[in-house]
């Protein structure tokens, strides 16, 4: 996951929208959100077939989790432990506050350098690993109210031309609609983010014509946007009242968010 965008309204009966592009090496398998281990048949998530891990994962009680790499990161590293396995260790816990307590005591020299999110209805955190000399531990900071970005650098940081770009333009943007009904399976445009949508479609012409700034990438090299995802997580109070309504909304394209078609993933009772 290379860009994350997160939408905390508190009170709200959706306090939590969620949007992310995956940018990756195009040869680099993987598989779409599904059940894929086992041991942890309460996780629904991505699965990165290299290392086993993955980038973006949901569990039953409907917490968040997503890894992105830090500048200069990108790939596995002889002698680190895949970061992947982060967001299912996350996804072990029931709520954000105790998945964030527990993976700030990693050491964080046993990884490479991350950013990793955590959210749930009610708390959402970003960690960072720095992974360089100084680091002498994995820090911790709540994601503020409101609309934030996070990429390769630190949230909403302006260091990031991603951010620079397109913040300010997702802030303005509609604020989607989790509820709307008017979903086209033949159709790559999900009903009701379409705001947020048109600016995870922008390319590097979009973009200022910078190819770093570009929120769907495409470089000669065969890195590039391979999927993209809309989540939103309903308030516990909205699952109690309209417990058929009040479900987690996931919709997942399979590809660059220009081109790719957005399907909802089934979460039954969850």
């Amino acid at each position: 996951m290379c860009t994350a965008v997160i939408l905390r309204r508190p009170g709200h009966k959706w306090p939590v929208l969620f949007a992310g592009n995956r940018d990756e090496m195009r040869d680099r398998p993987a598989a779409g959100p599904a059940q894929h281990w086992e041991d942890r048949p309460e996780v629904i998530g991505g699965l990165d077939k290299t290392a086993g891990g993955t980038w973006l994962g949901i569990n039953q009680y409907g917490l968040l989790s997503s890894i992105l790499n830090r500048i200069g990161s990108l790939g596995p590293k002889d002698g680190k432990r895949s970061r992947g396995e982060l967001v299912l260790e996350a996804l072990d816990h029931g709520d954000a506050e105790s998945a964030a307590k527990a993976l700030s005591n990693l050491n964080p020299a046993a990884y490479r350098s991350f950013n990793l999110i955590v959210a749930d209805n009610r708390d959402a955190f970003w960690l960072r690993n720095m992974a360089n000399d100084d680091t002498r531990e994995v820090e911790c900071f709540e994601i503020p109210e409101g609309l934030s970005m996070l990429s390769a650098y630190d949230l909403n940081d302006p260091a990031s031309a991603r951010i620079r770009q397109h913040l300010e333009d997702f802030k303005q943007a509609d604020v989607p609609n989790p509820e709307a009904r008017e979903y086209q399976k033949d159709s790559y445009l999900p009903s009701g983010w379409e705001g947020w949508h048109r600016l995870l479609r922008r390319d590097a012409a979009a973009s200022g014509g910078d190819p770093y700034a570009a929120m769907s990438v495409q470089l000669d090299n065969g890195f590039e946007t391979v999927s993209s995802s809309l989540i939103a997580l309903p308030s516990a109070e909205f699952k109690s009242e309209r417990p058929q309504d009040a479900r987690i909304r996931w919709l997942y394209a399979d590809g660059s968010p220009k081109t790719a078609v957005y399907r909802p993933l089934d979460f039954g009772e969850t």
